[in-house]
Parts: structure tokens; C-alpha cells; sequence
């Protein structure tokens, strides 16, 4: 009778598993059988078109359109790569590309350079900040967009391309025959001590091999140069490959730590990252500055340092990536770069933003309810918070451009103020001690009487706006004194403006002017001295005790809403 009772039990449990294989196959099926469908579908439409339509169709764009609206229902991250668009994924990996190293850009219709890579062929052959492209290639760039001429301007490396430019203060074109090189764009624009125990590291990409300098640089500072602190800047740097973000904490905490995690669908692809090098140092005091430009591996790099308890993050809440992609190869020389996982840094903590819509206009992340953020713990048992980028430990605003200043550099009036400064000018002092005198400030609004430059504010273009609604609602007349009272209020004077907003005109300006003489180096060099944040983490650094009251277990890291 056991035995039976067995039997049965066992044959009910082979047919439960039949039934359930039976019901993930038809499943399985049904799933292969409407992707199927759907590719059917897709490639019946196309033919029919390209048939029938009534003018010819551009396949190609058509097809890459439809992929790109496809994909924009899934993640912002997971990207389909045509075959045109290769060379710029290879750089956005390795920094590395062939062609003339330079940085162009439009003004009036026309692409200009600039900025020329120091040391790289466009720099060697003489062009400058300024130069108006007017043909690339023997091809006239009149009907060329930028993406037309950087493609023109790069290609194969050690040939050479005929470049026509016309530059400001000069009648003739001028003609140059450039080498294209491999170019591989330093992703340490500068480094150095900001004063006689504090290192400093700027760092604006992950790209190949960056842990490894970032970890010499530490090294050389400590040894070569006394540092006693380090100030790691990763503003404005927009990640890359996580392996360097683990090989740049491995710099600071023991080997064998624990820095990162992912996970996602397929579970034989989550990982674990752990630093595999020796420390340089595990006692010397770090701040890692960070706003909301810092996405991706930077905030792997801050957020694990801070979850450590190694590092003080300071500055602005970060943009919030936290997903993994890879690139998997599909037909043609086209790549899919495809979100395979969420990323994990030591306190269990995700900075992915958990709304991919709702973000700020410069993409970070947005307001974050606090049903959707959740507490977490760091090594010392301070409180930390995820929903969305790393919140740092200090919070500065930073430089907040008022509304003349970036229309002035929309209308690039600082940029062709500092051209036509540098060929009035031979030289200037050194970066660190070149300042925007009262005179040069005089010049610059002598120069913007000249060229007849007026603009709009934010809040008069949102008046105007009011305005025109209130008319069409037939509102306007009942509150027109009112309209017209506020428009008095609000209305700038654009003296009175450059007056007010002088502090932040003359520190770009101040960066413009020198990127001319010292180029991005320079620039660098010359913002450190007005860098609040900068000045900011110097203090902290400094002082064992301002260091080790941000480390006190218990302290409460603020939720960023």
C-alpha cells in the first residue's frame, strides 16, 4: 500500500514536471513565434514601400529611424550603432581615433576650430582657435554640417589632408597640408599639487589604461612631491570602463576590496569587481569632487570611496547611471550596445535614477519622491541614501550661470573677444596669475557695444510667452498695466547686467582668453584658483579633524530631492 502511495506520488510529480517544461516550451514558443511574426511584418512593410511609395526612399535612415524609436521605449543606454558611427564608438572607448585633433564647432553657419589639441597635427600645422573651414579635402564646407567635416578631417592614419581656412584679421585664405595621426586624447588633462601637500588629479574620461596612470600619478605625487592629501576631480567626466573605476579605487583601499557589483537578467553574467593591485596609500586623506556631469565610472569611483569611508565626496549630486551595457556584434559592421545590468557599489546601494523620464534639463537626475529612495549603510554605519546619483558628503552649488553669461557664450562673444585678444596680444603671464583686469573688462564691453549685442533673459522670454497667452485667452486687457508694470520691473539693462554678473563673465572669459596661449591645460590651471569647491577640499584635506568628523559612524548623508 506504501508502495503505491509512492508510486502515484512519484508519477504525479513527473507529470507536473512534463506539464510545466510543456507549458514554458509553449511559452517559449509563443514568444519566438510574434518576434517572428513581427520581423515578418516589419520586412513586408519595407518591401511594399520601396515598391510603391510614391517618391524614392532613403532605406537606410528609414531603418535606422524605426530602430532608434524602437529602442527609445527600453532604457537611454541601450543603443543601436550603424556602421557610419564606428569611429566615434571606438574613441568613446579608447579615446583613440586617426585624424587631426581638433575640437570644431558652428558660428554663423560656419564650422570653425574651436580648439586645437596641444602637441597634435591640426596645433603642428599651425591652425588656431577661430579659423573659419572653408574647404576639407579639396570639398568646400558651405553645404557640410559639423558631422559631414569631422568626418572629412578624420581617416586614415599618416595621410594627409589639404585643410583652407579663413582666419580672422586676414584677407587670403590660408592653406595647410595636415598629417592625420592616432590620436589618443589624454584622459589626465592636468595634474599637480595645489599647495605644498595636496595633490591634485583632474580626470575626464574612463578610457583604456586611465586606472593605471591615475595610479602612477598618486604615486609620483606622494614619493616625487610630498603630497599628503589627493583631490581627485571628476566633473563633468561621463564614465567609461568600469574596469579602470576599480583599478583608480584600488589606489586608495586594500587589495582584494570589494568595489562594485551588477546584476541583471542573465545571472551567469553578474559579477563581482575587486581591486586586484597593491594600495599607494590607504591612510592619506582624499576628496573626490563630482556635479552633475559625473555619471557612469565616476560615480562608481565616489560612490564606492564613499561607502568605504576613504573619501570625501564633495560638490553636486551626480547624473545617476548606474546600468552595465555591452556591445554585442550584429550583421554588417553594426554593433547593438545593449543594457545587461544594474550596477552595485559596496553599501548595496544603485545610483541608477529609477525614473529614466523625469530628469533635470541637463539630464541628471530629477526630483526623487522618498517612497522610491531606500537607506543604506556605509562601512563606519554612516547613512546613505540611493534613488539616483551620488549625494555628496558636502553640497556646493558651484558656478550657476545667470542668463547673460550663457547667451554671451551662446553667441560666442567671449570666444571671439579672446580671438581677437590673441592677435592683439603676444603673450600673457602664466596661467595661475593671469587675471581679467578692470581694463580688458572695459575692452570686452567696448567690444560687445561694437559688435551690437543685446539679448533676451529667461524671465522676459517667459513674460512674453505669458503674455501671448493671456491675449489669445482674451486675458490681457483686464491686467494690462499689471503686464506692463512687471515688464518695467524685470526689463535688463545690459550695462547693469555686465556690472552685476562681472564675477562669472571674467572667470570665463578668463579660461577662454588662456586655452589661446596654454590651451585646455592652462585653463585648467587658471579656473583652480576661483574653484570654490576646489578651495573647499584643500580645507578639508588639510586638517585630520575637518576629514575624520565626515567618517563619524552615525552621520546622516542628506537624501537629495
Amino acid at each position: 500500500m506504501k508502495f503505491g502511495n509512492k508510486k502515484r506520488a512519484a508519477l504525479g510529480v513527473v507529470i507536473i514536471l512534463c506539464l510545466s517544461l510543456t507549458f514554458v516550451s509553449f511559452n517559449r514558443d509563443d514568444k519566438l513565434f510574434t518576434i517572428n511574426k513581427n520581423l515578418d511584418i516589419f520586412y513586408t512593410l519595407i518591401r511594399e514601400l520601396n515598391l510603391l511609395y510614391v517618391d524614392d526612399i532613403d532605406v537606410d535612415d528609414m531603418m535606422k529611424t524605426g530602430v532608434d524609436e524602437m529602442l527609445e521605449t527600453l532604457d537611454p543606454y541601450t543603443t543601436f550603432i550603424p556602421e557610419s558611427e564606428m569611429d566615434d564608438f571606438k574613441f568613446m572607448t579608447t579615446g583613440e581615433y586617426a585624424g587631426v585633433g581638433a575640437i570644431i564647432g558652428v558660428q554663423d553657419g560656419n564650422v570653425i576650430i574651436s580648439e586645437p589639441y596641444e602637441g597634435f597635427p591640426a596645433d603642428k600645422a599651425g591652425l588656431k582657435a577661430g579659423d573659419v573651414l572653408v574647404e576639407v579635402g579639396g570639398k568646400p564646407t558651405k553645404d557640410m554640417d559639423v558631422e559631414d567635416v569631422s568626418n572629412e578631417l578624420k581617416g586614415t592614419a599618416n595621410e594627409v589632408i589639404k585643410v583652407k581656412v579663413k582666419r580672422p584679421g586676414k584677407k587670403k585664405t590660408l592653406s595647410f597640408d595636415i598629417t592625420r595621426e592616432k590620436i589618443q586624447v589624454d584622459a589626465v588633462p592636468y595634474y599637480g599639487m595645489l599647495n605644498d601637500q595636496t595633490g591634485y588629479i583632474r580626470l575626464s574620461s574612463f578610457t583604456a589604461d586611465c586606472g593605471s596612470e591615475v595610479r602612477k600619478l598618486v604615486k609620483e605625487l606622494k614619493e616625487n612631491n610630498g603630497a599628503k592629501s589627493i583631490v581627485l576631480d571628476l566633473r563633468n567626466n561621463p564614465g567609461g570602463l568600469l574596469n579602470e573605476a576599480v583599478k583608480i579605487v584600488s589606489a586608495f583601499v586594500p587589495k582584494n576590496t570589494k568595489v562594485v557589483y551588477t546584476k541583471g537578467k542573465v545571472s551567469q553574467w553578474d559579477n563581482e569587481y575587486f581591486t586586484t593591485d597593491e594600495p599607494i596609500d590607504t591612510t592619506m586623506a582624499v576628496a573626490v569632487i563630482v556635479n552633475r556631469g559625473s555619471a557612469s565610472a565616476s560615480e562608481i569611483v565616489s560612490g564606492a570611496l564613499q561607502d568605504l569611508d576613504r573619501a570625501v565626496v564633495i560638490g553636486r549630486r551626480t547624473f545617476g547611471k548606474g546600468l552595465v551595457q555591452v556591445t554585442r556584434d550584429l550583421s554588417y559592421n553594426t554593433k547593438l550596445k545593449v543594457t545587461t545590468a544594474k550596477y552595485y557599489v559596496p553599501s548595496g546601494r544603485c545610483i541608477q535614477a529609477l525614473d529614466y523620464s523625469h530628469r533635470n534639463e541637463d539630464g541628471s537626475v530629477g526630483t526623487v519622491p522618498d517612497s522610491l529612495i531606500s537607506e543604506f549603510t556605509t562601512k563606519h554605519g554612516r547613512k546613505v541614501y540611493d534613488g539616483g546619483g551620488i549625494t555628496p558628503d558636502v553640497k556646493m552649488e558651484g558656478m550657476i550661470p545667470g542668463s547673460l553669461t550663457i547667451n554671451l557664450i551662446r553667441e560666442y562673444m567671449m570666444f571671439n573677444f579672446a580671438t581677437k585678444y590673441y592677435y592683439e596680444h603676444v603673450s600673457i603671464p602664466a596661467p595661475e596669475n593671469f587675471e581679467i583686469t578692470d581694463e580688458i573688462y572695459a575692452q570686452f564691453k567696448t567690444y560687445l557695444e561694437e559688435q551690437e549685442f543685446d539679448y533676451e533673459s529667461e524671465t522676459e522670454k517667459a513674460l512674453d510667452k505669458l503674455e501671448e497667452t493671456a491675449k489669445e485667452e482674451k486675458y490681457y486687457d483686464m491686467a494690462a498695466s499689471q503686464f506692463e508694470a512687471l515688464r518695467k520691473q524685470v526689463a535688463h539693462e545690459l550695462n547693469k547686467d555686465l556690472n552685476q554678473f562681472q564675477k562669472e563673465i571674467k572667470a570665463v572669459l578668463r579660461e577662454e582668453i588662456v586655452t589661446r596661449y596654454y590651451y585646455q591645460k592652462g585653463a585648467i590651471k587658471a579656473g583652480l584658483k576661483h574653484d570654490e569647491s576646489i578651495e573647499r577640499a584643500e580645507g578639508i584635506v588639510c586638517s585630520q579633524d575637518s576629514i575624520s568628523k565626515y567618517f563619524a559612524p552615525g552621520t546622516v548623508i542628506e537624501k537629495e530631492k
